[in-house]
């Protein structure tokens, strides 16, 4: 069975769990983080000057993708405004998602009226991935950033550069302390590592890096905050375990029928209850234990305030 280990509370909060991704990169106070960040990704290809967030925030079109996702309307500094969007977790048919809210964008764009006097003068739209613990298919083994643009297949120039995709495979980004170069790697190495460190190293002694630290430092989270986050972090764990059980089972039962399809189906089942279960437990001791609202345990365990109601209805009985 799948270990239910306990998270062990760290000096800083993890940046890549959900409550703390948001705590961090997705509030109106922190957004200055965002921006020196995304500038960093851009690599000089935009400069952000100010950005907004989308008030219709959401996370994720199903229940146990677990993504943070924001949308954000961006002021360049030449005034030029462009449409970005930020995606954070594993999700299935990842690039065919990618497409969708992208082009979400993009359609959202049109006016309900005079159309042609509008003429199709699209705004610029950008999507920008962080992949924890997982790959795109077929991609190559060294390569840890893709910056993917619509081009000529045949000679590789550009077609439209108002459309762009970005994605950083933070499991490929192996780089060691004496190894960052830019302050994108810096960056990435953060986003990695910051749970594990005890104090912030001299060559993050910079601002937006002591802002960074400070904010993610777990005792300076309020009491709800640390809740919230204590229950992210539990139900992260909770996923890598039935994740990594559903792997090896799936492993022994497929040696034993000699066949490599019974390791996909096995995760793939494993992994849908173990979370489904999860998820349902940790909303029941949210609300049992803690007496969170249902829209705080919504927002802890990434569901929808709908079946959070259902849940503590069916408590109540």
């Amino acid at each position: 069975m799948p270990q239910n280990n306990t998270p062990v509370t760290t000096r800083y909060i993890d940046p890549l769990v959900d409550f703390a991704f948001k705590k961090i990169f997705g509030s109106e106070p922190n957004k200055d983080l965002l921006i020196a960040f995304l500038n960093e990704v851009f690599r000089g290809r935009k400069h952000i000057a100010d950005l907004i967030y989308n008030k219709n925030e959401h996370p994720g079109d199903l229940k146990d993708e677990g993504a943070a996702i924001f949308d954000l309307l961006c002021t360049g500094i030449n005034g030029e405004q462009f449409l970005i969007e930020v995606q954070r977790g594993r999700q299935g048919y990842f690039k065919e998602r990618a497409l969708f809210y992208t082009s979400r964008l993009i359609s959202d764009q049109a006016p309900k009226g005079n159309r042609k006097a509008w003429g199709y003068n699209l705004t610029e739209v950008y999507l920008i991935a962080l992949l924890e613990d997982f790959t795109l298919e077929n991609g190559p083994q060294q390569e840890y950033l893709y910056d993917i643009c619509l081009c000529n297949r045949h000679t590789g120039e550009i077609f439209y550069d108002k459309l762009g995709y970005t994605y950083i495979e933070l499991v490929k980004f192996v780089k060691r302390e004496n190894e960052l170069a830019t302050d994108l790697d810096r960056w990435l190495y953060v986003l990695k590592n910051m749970s594990s460190m005890d104090k912030i190293p001299v060559y993050l002694r910079k601002p937006i890096f002591e802002k960074l630290f400070s904010i993610a430092e777990y005792s300076n989270l309020s009491k709800e905050e640390k809740t919230m986050y204590d229950s992210s972090l539990k139900y992260k764990w909770d996923n890598q375990n039935v994740l990594d059980y559903a792997v090896n089972k799936a492993r022994e039962k497929g040696r034993e029928e000699g066949i490599e399809e019974g390791i996909e189906k096995g995760v793939e089942r494993g992994l849908k209850k173990g979370r489904e279960e999860a998820q349902i437990q940790l909303v029941k001791n949210l609300i049992a234990q803690i007496g969170l609202s249902d829209e705080q345990a919504a927002s802890a365990a990434e569901l929808s305030v709908d079946l959070v109601k259902k849940i503590r209805s069916e408590l109540n009985k």
